[in-house]
């Protein structure tokens, strides 16, 4: 399924599924916005996919 042109804002996506999640949707060919709350060090590492 191509998920070009749609969106998606995934919460939690620095760990765990909320990560799992944004990169199956990347893979997928959607437009992802990620947000952590705790995890600074790892949010930059989402921003590659």
């Amino acid at each position: 399924m191509s998920l070009k042109q749609k969106r998606a804002l995934i919460t939690g996506s620095s760990r765990g599924i909320g990560r799992g999640i944004a990169l199956k949707l990347a893979e997928a060919g959607a437009t992802i916005a990620v947000h952590y709350y705790q995890n600074e060090v790892a949010a930059p590492d989402r921003a590659l996919v």
